[in-house]
Order: structure tokens, then C-alpha cells, then sequence
């Protein structure tokens, strides 16, 4: 594919006439990020704003104590580091490619050039923001309100929702990644998928390789109404 048609694939700017995506092409950077390459480390100047286009992107803080925290993983198609870019911030969390990936850059100064040319990538913008303001409002109350179990069944359920699109799961990041989403630790994290298992509300197949059996025990996990 052409950069172009890269452009065009991309939720932000589906919709939009071919000229602007002509636009934008002269102005993305084609970024390829190794494996555990840092793409910006908190702090830095938010001076631009990125899209993965293949691969895998994880957000994340590290405490004071040194325990990093996972915010959220972006893949094909997600923009990442979109706020501080309008906002004129720093970017407020690190992020880092867990995988070889391919990341298109657009930077800052010539992005808000466009938008001003066009108001439209920003109505674009808009309904991902409202989307991604969303998904990190479930997840505070997700750490803050519920035990490692119902934060688990809830993220099990959304995979099996959004991601699979059916009961045979197959997770794409590591147990000690979604230990550090959930804000646990990995043994802790295997403890629960044990005893889900052992309820049969799951079945464990292989290490990434996850089962649903009780699709209500896991929502009445979800919401508090059962315990492990």
C-alpha cells in the first residue's frame, strides 16, 4: 500500500476527500520503532501526534518506586499522543512498541496548519477523544472500585465482545502486561485465572489461549455480584 491509501485506511481520517489526504502526506514522518524502543518518555514535548499502522504501542507510567503501570496498548489504526498535541502539553505518560511497528508521525505545527484548512479532521478527532475519554473513565473505576477478579472478568469480557468476537480468546499481550493493566502482579494474576479455572468459568488452553465457560459468572464477577 501507498502511503495514501495508508492514510485513508485510518479511522481519523476515513471520510475525508482525497485532497486533504494528499495533505497529510506531505506532511507524516514513516517511523519504524524495535521491539522495546521508547517513542516518547513522559515529559517530553507533546509535538506531534502518531498512528500506528502496524504493530503493537503500549502507554504507561512508572511509580516512584519503579512499578510501571499500563494505560492502554494501541494497534493498527489508533492514534496515540493526540491530547498534549492540541492541548500545547507535555505528554503526561511513556510509551513504548512492544513489537516491531510501523508508526506514522504528524507533527504538531503543520497537523494544526491542516485543521484549520480543514475543521473536519477535527470533528473526526473529536468522536475518537469522546470514545478514548470513555474507555480510561472505565478503566480508573475499574482499579479504583473493583478486586483483581472483577477487573479481570471485565477485561476478559470486552475481548471476548470486541476483540475475538467469541467465546475462544487468544490474548495478544503477556500475563505480566495484563498484570500491569489491571494493577496487579503476575502471580496474583495467575492465582485468579487458577481459580476461575478451577469454578469453571473459564478453561486455560496454553499460555495465551483462554476459554470462556460461564459467561454470567464472569459478568456477576464483573459487577460485584460474586466473589472468587
Amino acid at each position: 500500500m501507498h502511503i495514501i491509501d495508508h492514510i485513508a485506511a485510518i479511522p481519523l481520517f476515513q471520510g475525508l476527500p482525497k485532497e486533504y489526504h494528499e495533505d497529510l502526506t506531505t506532511i507524516v514522518v514513516d517511523q519504524i520503532f524495535r521491539r522495546g524502543q521508547i517513542i516518547f518518555s513522559e515529559g517530553d514535548e507533546g509535538n506531534g501526534l502518531y498512528v500506528v499502522i502496524s504493530g503493537r504501542v503500549k502507554i504507561f507510567k512508572v511509580s516512584q518506586e519503579g512499578k510501571e503501570q499500563i494505560l492502554h496498548f494501541f494497534g493498527q489504526g489508533e492514534p496515540f499522543g493526540e491530547v498534549p498535541v492540541f492541548a500545547g502539553e507535555l505528554f503526561p505518560a511513556h510509551a513504548e512498541s512492544i513489537e516491531e511497528s510501523r508508526v506514522f508521525f504528524f507533527p504538531r505545527d503543520a497537523f494544526i496548519d491542516l485543521i484549520r484548512k480543514n475543521p473536519s479532521i477535527a470533528l473526526s478527532m473529536l468522536a475518537v477523544l469522546s470514545r478514548r475519554l470513555r474507555t480510561f473513565t472505565m478503566l480508573i473505576e475499574d482499579l479504583s472500585l473493583k478486586e483483581v477478579p472483577g477487573r479481570l472478568s471485565t477485561y476478559l469480557l470486552y475481548l471476548s465482545e470486541h476483540k475475538n468476537e467469541n467465546d475462544h480468546l487468544i490474548l495478544d499481550i503477556s500475563k505480566g502486561q495484563l498484570a500491569s493493566l489491571l494493577g496487579t502482579i503476575p502471580e496474583t494474576l495467575s492465582r485468579i485465572l487458577a481459580r476461575m479455572a478451577k469454578e469453571e468459568l473459564i478453561c486455560l488452553d496454553g499460555p495465551r489461549r483462554i476459554q470462556i465457560l460461564d459467561r454470567n459468572g464472569l459478568l456477576e464477577l464483573a459487577t460485584g455480584e460474586r466473589r472468587l
